[in-house]
């Protein structure tokens, strides 16, 4: 069995740096750690994680926990923080809540049995005070403001100016926001509120609607959608909250004979995969979810080694124009 001493003459390094690229600790180039790696991949080395976390009171692993894993925005989320997170020498523990307190519960249980280094966390319900009675570092994404726990979030409120403006760029003036959950108050509801400030300046006329939680587990809107078009036959323009939203539309609109964009224009928002596989491809508001995750694991880096975070940080969004949408012509 290989040990330290074998990896860092492989890797052409110091028994200490091994060391320090193991546990994460201190300064290290990506060039010399990525080197470690490929040491250990080939000398096929396995760190005791056991030992080292009772050495450093906490193992190589973040844990995630997410409300629901097969929904596009949380599958990109995902697959970003385990990418952030390898990159700094961590694992990833992944936790699909399905938003019920007592899986939730369970989740958190396991999550400070297994010593995790810190937890990133995207589920509304989940309460962060036992985590940090261990002092377990903590990063609400998209989660909100609790108490002294530090939160990730995209500028949901411009994201919604930015759709009512292109809205009304391309002509239409008749709006309608499918909006988030209702009674959950999350920082995607801050979407709604830029949305209705920019038709309230214009003097468009606008209506907003809200989901139950129900509903927003099932990810199968197109009932909801169906009535909706069916109530507010004259609109023109639809802004929806999600890209998956934003796809069910595209599709109950073609079965009621209401086409996109020549019908109903239409933005959707987190910029997703499943943007770009519909058709029309979906004119959508890219959130950065790639520099949100990475941020997520630095500060939880940081919060290890004692270094300052900031409280809240909000990055910015764009629109990305596509196929659902047609500026009109001056």
């Amino acid at each position: 069995m290989a040990t330290l001493k074998d990896i860092a003459q492989r890797a052409g390094v110091t028994a200490t740096t091994v060391s320090r690229v193991i546990n994460n600790r201190g300064y290290i180039s990506e060039g010399t750690r990525k080197k470690v790696y490929a040491a250990m991949e080939e000398m096929h080395y396995q760190p005791n994680e056991l030992a080292r976390a009772f050495s450093k009171q906490y193992t190589n692993t973040i844990g995630l926990i997410v409300p629901h894993i097969s929904h596009p925005f949380f599958t990109k989320v995902i697959s970003n923080i385990e990418s952030s997170a390898a990159e700094k020498g961590f694992k990833l523990l992944l936790c699909n809540s399905k938003e019920q307190p007592e899986k939730e519960q369970d989740y958190l249980d396991m999550c400070m049995s297994n010593r995790v280094a810190g937890i990133v966390l995207c589920s509304k319900y989940v309460q962060t005070r036992e985590f940090r009675k261990m002092n377990i570092p903590v990063v609400n994404l998209e989660r909100g403001e609790d108490d002294d726990t530090i939160s990730v979030q995209c500028d949901n409120y411009q994201g919604g100016r930015l759709a009512a403006e292109h809205l009304i760029e391309c002509g239409c003036r008749n709006l309608l926001h499918f909006g988030g959950v209702a009674g959950k108050d999350m920082p995607a509801d801050r979407r709604a509120d830029g949305f209705s400030d920019i038709c309230k300046r214009a003097g468009i006329p606008y209506r907003i609607l809200v989901s139950d939680r129900l509903l927003y587990g099932s990810m199968h809107y197109e009932d909801f959608i169906r009535r909706a078009l069916q109530e507010f036959p004259d609109v023109d323009g639809i802004f929806a909250s999600s890209d998956l939203i934003a796809s069910q539309i595209i599709q109950v609109g073609a079965q009621m004979g209401k086409r996109v964009p020549e019908d109903i224009q239409l933005v959707g928002f987190d910029d997703v995969m499943i943007s770009t596989v519909t058709t029309p491809q979906i004119t959508t508001i890219h959130q950065p979810v790639e520099e949100m995750a990475e941020l997520c694991v630095e500060y939880i880096t940081k919060s290890l080694k004692n270094e300052p975070v900031p409280q809240k940080i909000v990055l910015p969004v764009r629109l990305v124009q596509r196929g659902t949408t047609v500026l009109k012509t001056k």
